[in-house]
């Protein structure tokens, strides 16, 4: 188990560096002058030359790359080219609002998804399952901004019962677990739903048909155990894979909500991001996309050190 876990820690280093190096380096190849944020049309050479000291856009890139990784190893990304504030203050409670939004997302998913996985995978080939595919592959091709715009037209102007935008009447500062605050999370936690429910669905679908078939299953059955114990080991047999699908979503969620946070006006990650690159705010960009890479990363290190407690055959392998 602890050289399992050992492993996965050492694999992750390089993906750590190649991923930091990839931020760093990407955002170079989009166009426009991230300055121009800051300076008049009219600024002369010389403010510009102070201006470009002073972010360190004067030095050659391989130094830039080189002393950016050594401030964020500490926790310092950066200034703000547009707002003037550390990158870090910026992401911290963006990153907080964007988390409280995915986790909310995630469990509506995990639970509609699991629910009409198991369903359809108890009743293979059935009507039932046909018409859960059918909702399954809704959910994933339908584009997150459509199924937002269509829920705010419904719900918030016709019948007006739940807000449209923004994350509470005191803003994200002031973010309380009450109805007048959670209200402003259903909309855009039900269209970031949408596609995890739909994979979580076919994942865990295809999961409990293929293990309904395994002959363990029928010699349990042979036995005269009930259908309760039967679905307990089909669970415990299918939550690993199911877990591994789970926690790739939740990343997912925290990296892909660009979109659905712009449509809600949500104060997270993805319209933190919007807005770092229509000001071609090069420090809060490269900020954010690399915390946002680090999750993924780390989530996917949580996944692999829960799954050989599903499954101990993991930790063997």
């Amino acid at each position: 188990m602890f050289e399992y876990l050992a492993k996965r820690l050492l694999y992750a280093v390089p993906i750590c560096i190649t991923v930091s190096a990839l931020c760093f380096s990407l955002v170079y190849l989009a166009p426009g002058d991230p300055l121009s944020a800051v300076l008049p049309a009219d600024a002369s050479q010389e403010i510009i030359d102070d201006v470009k000291a002073q972010y360190g856009l004067d030095k050659p890139v391989y130094v830039q790359y080189a002393l950016w990784l050594g401030r964020a190893v500490t926790g310092d990304l950066g200034t703000s080219i547009g707002s003037g504030r550390p990158v870090a203050e910026e992401i911290g409670q963006a990153i907080v609002n964007s988390l409280i939004l995915a986790a909310f997302a995630s469990v509506v998913g995990f639970t509609i998804g699991s629910a009409l996985g198991m369903i359809a995978g108890y009743h293979s080939g059935s009507t039932t399952d046909k018409m859960v595919s059918a909702i399954a592959i809704s959910g994933v091709s339908v584009p997150h901004y459509w199924l937002g715009i269509v829920l705010v037209v419904i719900f918030s102007v016709k019948l007006n019962w739940l807000p449209a935008m923004g994350a509470g009447a005191g803003g994200s500062q002031a973010w309380q677990w009450d109805w007048e605050h959670m209200r402003f999370m259903i909309l855009p936690a039900i269209t970031l739903a949408a596609i995890p429910t739909g994979i979580i669905t076919r994942s865990v679908r295809a999961l409990v048909a293929d293990t309904l078939s395994k002959e363990f299953v029928t010699a349990l059955r042979a036995k005269g155990l009930t259908e309760r114990t039967i679905f307990v080991h089909v669970v415990k047999n299918s939550a690993p894979t199911a877990l591994s699908v789970v926690g790739v979503q939740l990343g997912y969620l925290m990296a892909g909500s660009i979109l659905v946070e712009t449509v809600f006006s949500w104060p997270g990650t993805g319209l933190l991001l919007n807005t770092a690159i229509f000001q071609r705010d090069i420090p809060l960009l490269q900020g954010t996309i690399l915390v946002l890479a680090l999750f993924f990363v780390g989530l996917n290190l949580l996944v692999d050190a829960l799954q050989p407690l599903l499954d101990p055959r993991i930790s063997r392998s």
